[in-house]
């Protein structure tokens, strides 16, 4: 992979990965074929300085991390995390309520992602499930909205019906919880399913997958900007054993509790 350039992005798979063990990356490990990672972006939040403060560190977890100390994971500097709560209308991740309230008493700023099965059900159907399983939001300084992680392949669906898919579940999910659903997706993924659609512009911050030691991520055709960075995926941080995938926030902590508390 060229790193910046979308068109060197590979294509999604066109093989599922089996229910139930969906994780944010699943579906882009081609990505990572000739990364080569930039270690000082692997060390912030152990060593903070301005850019760490401009820009918080997060990370996205599942039950593949295992039994995670948060405490641990809040002292090198991790300021927000995304949990996998739910998958299709049918899996709940069985590490998702402990990560979500040991994060929340560690104060870290979390929140939800349900991997999206478009070829399973509606989207509507899915974005209920998801709000009725961990998705749900409160004003409370540590609640991010919840995301829809949408990868790999493109499920048998067309363009139009996957611009669809992806409408339905925003709108029930704004609907059910009043916040708009952050959408992580890559570029390869969202050119070759949505055919760059710019129909959720205006909707859905973006969490972009592009795992690159480029200075800042591409951005998917049809979004003007990234909010959420996923730049590596076998990053590591004090408290979790084994590869994390980390993120950067794109703005300062003021901005990161605005997106929590729907404030701007």
């Amino acid at each position: 992979m060229t790193s910046g350039s979308a068109a060197a992005l590979p294509l999604p798979d066109d093989n599922p990965v089996p229910v139930g063990q969906g994780y944010m990356g699943v579906g882009y490990v081609q990505d990572s074929k000739d990364f080569k990672p930039d270690e000082q972006r692997l060390r912030l939040g152990a060593t903070p300085d301005v850019d760490v403060n401009a820009n918080p560190a997060g990370i996205d977890i599942s039950h593949y991390q295992g039994s995670i100390n948060w405490s641990s994971v809040r002292g090198a500097g991790i300021e927000f995390a995304w949990m996998k709560a739910t998958e299709g209308t049918t899996y709940k991740d069985p590490t998702f309520s402990r990560n979500y309230t040991g994060a929340y008493n560690a104060k870290v700023i979390r929140g939800a992602y349900h991997f999206a099965r478009p070829d399973s059900s509606g989207g509507a159907a899915q974005a209920n499930f998801f709000a009725d399983n961990g998705g749900a939001w409160s004003r409370d300084d540590l609640t991010l909205p919840g995301v829809l992680d949408i990868e790999g392949t493109c499920y048998g669906k067309s363009q139009s019906a996957m611009r669809s898919w992806i409408l339905d579940f925003y709108n029930t999910y704004k609907s059910r919880t009043g916040r708009d659903v952050v959408i992580y997706t890559s570029p390869s993924w969202w050119s070759t399913c949505t055919g760059s659609w710019n129909g959720m512009a205006s909707k859905s911050p973006l969490w972009v997958a592009h795992w690159t030691s480029a200075g800042s991520p591409t951005v998917p055709g049809g979004f003007p900007a990234w909010t959420v960075w996923q730049y590596t995926a076998t990053g590591s941080v004090s408290g979790i054993s084994g590869d994390v995938d980390r993120d950067r926030f794109n703005g300062s902590r003021a901005r990161l509790l605005a997106l929590a508390n729907n404030t701007g």
